[in-house]
């Protein structure tokens, strides 16, 4: 259909968004910061938090019978089928007889209003989360007008009065507009974050909210009680009063389907059509109705085949954006698309025939679907950047789609269309996910997501991990775990308790399962009897689990996916640092042995860096011998003899020379780490980056410059190459998708270290135009190249001759740029000493650990607690004491053996504990959170085996600080067995005659900062 097309002053573009979902907007901030702006806001009285449960589901986004059913970067498959399937019956489930008739309109008024509601679909059909639900359902999460300008999204008072309107399951929502309640919603979260389940959760914060609006559908009922965790955002601070009118204007809608029979229930048709995807499609469709459901083309297609048997090709998208916009919205789109593709942003743009308008299409007039499929978060930060030198830029929605119409307009109506432009002027839309409101752009969009532990495990750890254990080993899983709670800030007591549980796991399914991958969409029919067998063990064990037991077998009813498709994408999602920073937190520790090693591209100076390493005097400054192995030099596979040469010498010190550019690189050398008792090294040009890949035009030219002056090497990569631009593109490409700053943390995260080469000096003109411009050149060649032929090599296939004469030009345009390329790079002499001196520290042990953050690793600051306690200086403490042994008698002698002025180190009043006192006693401490907080030191009593000062707080601001504990104090001495909780009995202990009381009159008053625990 595209090709009957051509391109030319008459053809016009006219597109409809069908369906979006919220834009992805990356916080720059960690997240204590952003919590810290959160706090900030609501307590000025500017804006209020509205905090969302997080089902653990798929999206899906309807948009009407004629707007079409879409997954999150898919329409017109299973996904769809079964969220059509379900949607369909919330309508039968709620109108009950009335159902047919209200689902038409429905349709009618979504399409009448250009509208899309996006919901997360949770059933047990389309493979495994965190816990197979007991129900199949939705949960609306946005309402969006489409119309003619940029998407507008319902703020969520407006989406509980759409929904109530037309009986829609709601989300449970809770919202929060003063400091106590913030603050206290944050430290319920903490207090819960490693072990919460739904019920102790939703309990919680229904206590420290402001308002609480419950969800139509009870997760602990649907879903279960292992909740993925909750989205937090900032709103409105109207928003509190605009939510209490909707509440009180239109009640819960009433279920009059209850009771009546609905017909075969999803599981019950995915059970009965097991042939193939297209069967059980067919068959969902037929149970879903015609009233819901008239027009299956988006499925089916018109005839035979299938409606996605061809993507229409990039031609389509070239022929869009070279087409005239015939509206405003259009002009908006053409923008996003073509700024993507400038940017070579990791996105797709998929066409297919729209068979909606099949009746409507001739040779001049075509019409199209459009995914934008978004391929990675790196896309939307980088987009996020775009946006913020181009103002009038539309947002980069998740879940984008567009239909678009090409078509050849007369001079009569190319008029109309430009008439009609003319008057069109752009509106907000809401661009933001909250609304402005009179709010920053950068505040309107802050938002938090925080996940359970209890998730999690399921999750990341056991789901995501299966490939690792099965494919590499109990080793490099324990490795995976172990990062993964790094990365979270996971404390170090369940660090622990998991890492025992996790080791059990992989001997068991390994065990049962041999060397056959259990697979990732039915995990669960194996963890969950596994995990409740483990909770049973002990109530230590059941706390560290959630919940486990409720399995819903699903095997006989799993939807058939086709091609391994995930349609979330979760399924080996690893977390990718994103921002290293210059505070120490962490040390490497002086292993037996050390493997240096070069992520890096040829030309980096590795192996003569190697080759004055291998022979410097003294070596590392310790006693541990240094070898080196040349991969060039090598036969057969070179990390196995790496290996192989640290098993031989596990004290030596291994100089890796061989370019290690990619993750499963450097997962072998983590597992050698493990096997071999060794820490590893990662060497690599310093360099700026760009937008998506961590080595700049700069550094690029300057490798390819020294490759071509090379004679007689190893690998044959040198002067004699006829290729070896294209080879240097190619390791170029390696690492293409990571920013400088994602590339470097990660590299941290992995090996706690990172040495950098010194390569381009500080103060250098630009790049000149005609280097520039060959390496663009070369980029677009070998991207070309690989899009038609893969790892074919470039001496073959359709692009030949142009290989031929780039690398020709390359050589050229270099050589006759040689003195600029000489001029601006670092000597070899103070690379050397640098990466020398650096190596040193780390052979030593002296070497620390820069801090780095993770989109997970906000928590690290922000460890789950406890108890909630004032902490005293000790100095302080001491001082009383000395005073009080001089003072009286009975404190002197008492205190004159115990040498209390070395045992203290650390005093605090604890005011509430989790267990004793519940999480929202603890919680609601978090308005004073870090204040200062007067204590009244009141008496000393002591027994012969502990002593503790009986402590009464103060207020804050006026506010009184109320301790839960029944008698407050600060423990200062135990004697040898007896443990620290047995002071609370000391007060007791003197009512009864057993203790000894010395009064502090008039009390002493110490200040101290009010922390959790």
């Amino acid at each position: 259909m595209d090709d009957v097309m051509d391109i030319d002053g008459s053809m016009y573009a006219q597109v409809k968004i069908r369906a979006t979902f919220y834009p992805k907007f990356e916080n720059e901030k960690s997240d204590q910061e952003i919590r810290t702006r959160m706090i900030e806001m609501v307590s000025k009285g500017l804006a209020t938090l509205e905090v969302s449960l997080k089902h653990s589901g798929s999206l899906f986004m309807y948009a009407g019978s004629e707007g079409g059913a879409y997954a999150k970067n898919s329409f017109g498959n299973i996904y769809t089928a079964v969220g059509v399937f379900v949607l369909g019956r919330v309508f039968r489930e709620a109108w009950g007889s009335e159902a047919e008739r209200v689902q038409a309109e429905f349709n009618e008024f979504l399409e009448r209003n250009r509208m899309c509601i996006s919901m997360e679909l949770v059933t047990a059909v389309l493979g495994d989360h965190g816990q197979r639900p007991k129900e199949d359902f939705v949960v609306v999460t946005a309402v969006t007008e489409l119309g003619n300008g940029k998407p507008k999204f319902y703020s969520t008072p407006e989406i509980i009065a759409f929904c109530r309107n037309w009986r829609l399951p709601t989300n449970h929502v809770w919202l929060f507009s003063t400091r106590k309640a913030v603050t206290s919603f944050f430290a319920a979260f903490d207090a819960l974050s490693e072990e919460g389940t739904a019920t102790t959760v939703c309990r919680a914060f229904d206590e420290v909210a402001d308002i609480s609006i419950p969800g139509s559908k009870d997760h602990v009922k649907e879903q279960g009680e292992i909740l993925e965790g909750i989205v937090g955002r900032i709103v409105s601070h109207e928003s509190s009063k605009h939510m209490e009118k909707v509440l009180k204007g239109i009640p819960p809608p009433p279920m009059e389907g209850a009771g009546l029979d609905l017909g075969p229930s999803l599981r019950e048709i995915c059970a009965a059509n097991r042939s193939d995807e297209t069967q059980q499609i067919k068959a969902l469709l037929k149970g879903v109705g015609s009233s819901f459901c008239p027009d299956h083309s988006d499925w089916l297609g018109t005839g035979a085949g299938d409606a996605h048997s061809r993507n229409a090709g990039q031609s389509v998208v070239s022929k869009f954006l070279q087409s005239h916009p015939a509206d405003f919205s259009t002009t908006k789109l053409q923008e996003v698309v073509r700024l993507m593709r400038e940017k070579r942003l990791p996105a797709a743009f998929k066409c297919y025939p729209n068979y909606h308008k099949h009746d409507s299409m001739s040779s001049d007039n075509v019409f199209y679907k459009m995914v934008i499929h978004v391929r990675s978060d790196s896309a939307f930060q980088r987009y996020q950047k775009e946006m913020k030198s181009k103002p009038g830029l539309w947002p980069l929605y998740r879940g984008f789609f567009v239909d678009f119409n090409l078509f050849k307009a007369n001079k009569k109506r190319a008029a109309e269309i430009a008439k009609n432009k003319s008057t069109v002027v752009d509106n907000d839309g809401g661009c933001s996910i909250s609304g402005r409101h009179g709010l920053a752009e950068e505040d309107a969009n802050l938002m938090i997501k925080l996940k359970f532990l209890t998730y999690k495990l399921r999750t990341f750890l056991i789901r995501n991990g299966l490939p690792i254990l099965f494919k590499q080993g109990p080793t490099a899983y324990k490795t995976y775990y172990l990062r993964q709670m790094k990365i979270w800030g996971t404390s170090a007591g369940k660090q622990r308790e998991l890492s025992k549980m996790l080791d059990e796991w992989a001997v068991y399914i390994k065990r049962k399962c041999g060397s056959k991958q259990l697979s990732s969409s039915v995990y669960l029919s194996e963890a969950e009897p596994f995990l409740q067998q483990y909770a049973k063990r002990s109530p230590h064990n059941q706390a560290l689990i959630g919940s486990a037991g409720n399995l819903v077998m699903a095997e006989n009813f799993m939807a058939i996916v086709e091609g391994g498709r995930d349609e979330e994408g979760d399924l080996e999602k690893e977390s990718v640092p994103s921002s290293p920073s210059a505070s120490v937190v962490d040390s490497m520790p002086k292993a037996e042995g050390l493997i240096v090693f070069f992520p890096g591209l040829p030309g980096s100076a590795k192996s003569a860096l190697c080759k004055e390493l291998l022979k410097a005097p003294g070596g590392f400054g310790d006693d541990r011998p240094v070898q080196s192995l040349m991969g060039d030099l090598v036969k057969g596979k070179y990390w196995q003899k790496v290996t192989n040469e640290r098993r031989k010498k596990p004290y030596s010190i291994m100089l890796a020379d061989k370019n290690a550019p990619n993750v499963e690189v450097w997962r072998q050398i983590e597992d050698m780490c493990h096997r071999t008792r060794a820490n590893a090294v990662p060497v690599i040009p310093d360099s700026e980056g760009t937008e998506s890949n961590p080595f700049s035009l700069d550094a690029l030219a300057v490798f390819m410059f020294r490759v071509l002056q090379r004679a007689n090497h190893p690998g044959n990569l040198d002067k004699n190459s006829a290729n070896a631009g294209y080879v240097l593109l190619m390791f170029y490409h390696l690492y293409e998708g990571k920013t400088r700053r994602e590339f470097e943390c990660e590299l941290v995260e992995r090996f706690r270290s990172l040495v950098k080469i010194p390569l381009l000096t500080s103060e250098r003109n630009p790049l000149p135009d005609p280097v520039k411009s060959i390496l663009e050149d070369g980029i677009d060649l070998y991207n070309r190249h690989t899009g038609r032929h893969g790892r074919l090599e470039s001496n073959k296939g359709a692009y030949t001759k142009e290989w031929a004469k780039w690398e020709k030009q390359l050589r050229e345009i270099l050589f006759g740029n040689a003195q600029y390329l000489n001029s601006i790079q670092v000597s070899f002499e103070s690379a050397l000493k640098e990466v020398s001196e650096q190596l040193r520290r780390i052979a030593r042990g002296e070497y620390k650990t820069p801090e780095y953050m993770t989109p997970d690793s906000g928590k690290r600051k922000i460890a789950a607690i406890t108890f909630a306690a004032i902490t005293l200086p000790v100095l302080d403490i001491k001082a009383l004491l000395d005073n009080l042994a001089g003072k009286h008698k009975k404190a002197g002698a008492f205190l004159k053996d115990k040498n209390l002025e070395n045992s203290i180190n650390k005093a605090h009043v604890t005011l509430a504990h989790k267990r004793s006192h519940g999480v929202t006693a603890v919680a609601n401490y978090g308005t004073f959170l870090h204040k200062q907080v007067p204590v009244d030191i009141t008496a000393l009593i002591f027994t012969d085996k502990m002593a503790a000062f009986e402590a009464f707080p103060g207020s804050v601001e006026g506010e009184r600080v109320i301790p839960k504990n029944e008698w407050p104090h600060v423990t200062l001495w135990t004697a040898e067995g007896v443990g620290g909780k047995e002071a609370n009995l000391l007060s007791k202990l003197h009512l009864e005659g057993k203790a000894t009381r010395v009064t502090i009159d008039p009390p002493a008053t110490i200040h101290g900062a009010l922390e959790f625990y």
